[in-house]
């Protein structure tokens, strides 16, 4: 048996100094040579423990054979028979806290990279035009509602159509994709991929109906009367804000905006896309996450001389992944840690002009396990800017508990539901993904939505 290599196989992407001049993706992705040598670093294992990190169950091992055996299509029929997109997860999901942290190769060396895997053989499938359609399973005649066309409706969709049952979603913005199309910036993940991989949703028989918000132009009472049943997966679109002085001064923005302005309604090509944006040349974002990091070095992008990323705790407590950390750091994002703002400061116009940070010191740890930030007194500090971006999480749209008085939210405006079964307190509705959890991954977005897909189907089929 040839000696397995240490490490993972290199991917290729583009120069820090090219890339942040462009919207394009920045890793170029595997060839076929290298994703075939990534691939027979795998041992698989006859009890393979990453399938145990999935959240939507994938045969780990089972599509990374093919790929070693150079049987790309096999790869993705495997692969797909588990994961509707497995273009997006191959290039968001944090496999490092996931599948491959259980990765046995890990223990001595670097995991397999799963996710580069993942993302070859979908982008393989869309290059060679090789798009394989299940067969269309017998018709139950029953009719589900899904609202909301993010990661976890559009599971919960595919799941339940190759059931046999009708389903329409329902979506509030004019393109499906949700966190997908409106977050996710296009260098990270392109439209393109996105959209692809929700038409083939459509070959199911799947209805998408955008521009439609439900408690608006319908309410989920509604649905039930037309529907036997009702699929919530709105996710978490409601921004938090740090509830200091100045944080209604023009030039401050919730991630949220920013992110939907700049990637969706495409306010980089301004004036060709109508959508305007304040870019700025300093501009601060408030946050140590993957939006954060999202939101910092979309900044560049827009232009910005300087990109500021203020966070209140140091850098290994910071949530986001590490290869987005990397590379805003490889992009010249400046790290401001330990510290977080008191109060934002403006001109006689109530436009933003500085930031008033509390410098912090960790103490003991919290619920999450990280050091709590403790404030050091005396030690205030500003520093000039006139953009500023609150990226510090959100919770679920309150639209849809405001209009249904009978379903049973948390104290944060979650969806209470059964976590076997994403059943809601209300019969015929189930629910899942950020607007029961909060806000999470794309890939538990998905996994929710499959739970979810069962706990309907069971419903559906033997009214339990």
């Amino acid at each position: 048996m040839a000696k397995i290599s240490p490490k993972k196989t290199p991917m290729r992407e583009q120069p820090p100094k090219e890339r942040i001049k462009n919207y394009d993706e920045v890793p170029y992705g595997y060839s076929p040579a290298e994703a075939v040598l990534e691939a027979q670093r795998c041992l698989q294992c006859k009890k393979p423990m990453c399938i145990e990190g999935c959240p939507v169950e994938i045969d780990i091992p089972g599509f990374i054979g093919f790929i070693a055996q150079e049987d790309f299509k096999e790869g993705i029929k495997r692969l797909k028979e588990k994961n509707i997109l497995p273009a997006v997860c191959g290039r968001v999901c944090p496999q490092e806290e996931q599948c491959e942290i259980k990765c046995v190769v890990g223990k001595k060396n670097e995991p397999i990279a799963i996710g580069r895997l993942e993302r070859f053989l979908a982008d393989w499938e869309r290059i060679e035009g090789e798009i394989e359609i299940p067969p269309k399973p017998k018709q139950t005649g029953k009719k589900v509602a899904v609202v909301g066309a993010g990661p976890a409706g559009i599971t919960a969709a595919a799941d339940l159509a190759k059931l046999g049952h009708k389903i329409d979603i329902f979506e509030a913005l004019h393109q499906p994709g949700g966190v997908l199309v409106y977050g996710i910036p296009e260098f990270r993940l392109p439209k393109a991929i996105v959209f692809r991989e929700i038409d083939y949703l459509k070959e199911f028989g799947v209805n998408l109906y955008t521009d439609s918000v439900i408690g608006r132009i319908k309410s989920v009472d509604e649905l039930l009367g037309e529907y036997d049943a009702v699929f919530l997966g709105t996710g978490a679109g409601l921004p938090w804000f740090l509830n200091v002085p100045g944080e209604n001064l023009n030039g401050i923005y919730s991630a949220n905006e920013y992110l939907t302005r700049a990637n969706l309604m495409k306010a980089y090509l301004f004036p060709k896309y109508k959508t305007p944006i304040i870019k700025g040349k300093r501009v601060a974002t408030v946050g140590g996450g993957n939006v954060a990091m999202d939101c910092a070095r979309t900044a560049l992008r827009l232009g910005a001389e300087e990109s500021i990323l203020i966070y209140r705790r140091s850098r290994p407590e910071m949530p986001a992944r590490n290869e987005e950390i990397h590379h805003a750091e490889q992009e010249g994002v400046i790290f401001k840690l330990l510290s977080t703002p008191a109060a934002f400061h403006g001109n006689k116009n109530n436009w933003l002009r500085e930031v008033e940070c509390i410098s912090m010191k960790l103490g003991e740890p919290d619920d999450s396990g990280r050091r709590r930030p403790v404030p050091i007194e005396g030690e205030n500090f500003t520093m000039p800017v006139d953009v500023a971006v609150i990226a510090i999480g959100n919770n679920p749209n309150p639209l849809i508990p405001s209009t249904t008085p009978d379903i049973e939210v948390g104290k944060w405006g979650n969806i209470i539901t059964d976590p076997e079964t994403g059943k809601t307190s209300k019969k015929g509705v189930f629910a899942g993904g950020d607007v029961a959890t909060g806000a999470a991954t794309v890939i538990l977005a998905m996994g929710a939505g499959k739970v979810a897909a069962r706990g309907i189907h069971d419903y559906l089929i033997n009214e339990i």
